[in-house]
């Protein structure tokens, strides 16, 4: 039995900026399905690990692989980009469009659906969120918890001829950044309930503890560029190791310091 390829694959990955490291030989193996976090202080590249994912940068050396194929070409220059889905740490909807123009613009512009089609569609995404009765909303009428939501809505929509092979890698920035407790719950929620729906795999970045222990399986403790520790949650709640233990308890006292990045 053949299987699966893994979703992503490092191998010894490596990113400089203006010949500064950033990241240093990064070696990770995600399977299909799975649901990481990746956790560490500002500045320790997590964002460029989300930007190479997303295909927007290209690693200065080592191998990248997504869905199996090695990615030499940025997202823009593919013919067939693999399904890699970003959910900003900002929402991102386009103030001057709608709720539902916002959620089904991919959809109207590919030109494949009828309106009919994509009101459906858009509506369903909107359901699956929780979000009933505001499709004809802007924006800026709603709160920053209902964007967030919305945003996620955007990253389910799917063609129904697509719905059936794909199974996206969904990467959340940030999601629970400056949201009320409550809201935080709910996005949390929301981050495992969207990448089961869409049949995919996922990978969160975040400084919320809650957001970490609550929406991942396996967790990658980022500093200095390097992957200091790996383990399940579970280890991760109960982990004495001092960068582990450092960002669970905010502690001053430990391997990273302000000073450093």
């Amino acid at each position: 039995m053949l299987q699966p390829k893994a979703v992503v694959e490092m191998q010894d990955l490596t990113m400089q900026w203006g010949g500064i490291p950033v990241l240093e030989g990064l070696n990770l193996i995600m399977k299909p399905g799975e649901r990481i976090a990746i956790v560490g202080p500002s500045g320790s590249g997590k964002s460029t690990i989300l930007k190479l994912l997303a295909g927007l940068v290209l690693p200065t050396n080592g191998e990248l692989h997504l869905f199996g194929d090695k990615q030499t070409f940025l997202r823009l220059d593919q013919v067939q980009p693999p399904d890699v889905r970003l959910v900003f740490q900002n929402p991102a909807l386009l103030g001057s469009l709608t709720v539902e123009e916002n959620v089904g613009f991919l959809l109207k512009r590919n030109g494949r659906l009828c309106e009919e089609d994509i009101h459906e569609l858009v509506m369903n995404s909107l359901k699956e969120v929780g979000l009933y009765d505001i499709a004809d909303k802007f924006p800026g009428q709603l709160s920053g918890g209902m964007q967030k939501r919305v945003s996620f809505a955007r990253a389910l929509i799917n063609e129904p001829i697509e719905q059936k092979t794909s199974m996206p890698l969904l990467l959340y920035d940030e999601p629970t950044a400056g949201l009320d407790p409550i809201a935080c719950t709910r996005i949390e929620d929301l981050i495992v309930k969207t990448t089961t729906l869409a049949r995919g795999s996922s990978i969160v970045v975040s400084h919320v503890l809650s957001t970490v222990e609550h929406s991942a399986e396996r967790v990658f403790m980022l500093y200095g560029g390097k992957f200091q520790w790996v383990g399940s949650i579970k280890e991760f709640r109960e982990s004495e190791n001092p960068y582990v233990n450092q960002f669970r308890t905010g502690s001053l006292q430990g391997p990273m310091q302000p000073s450093d990045h």
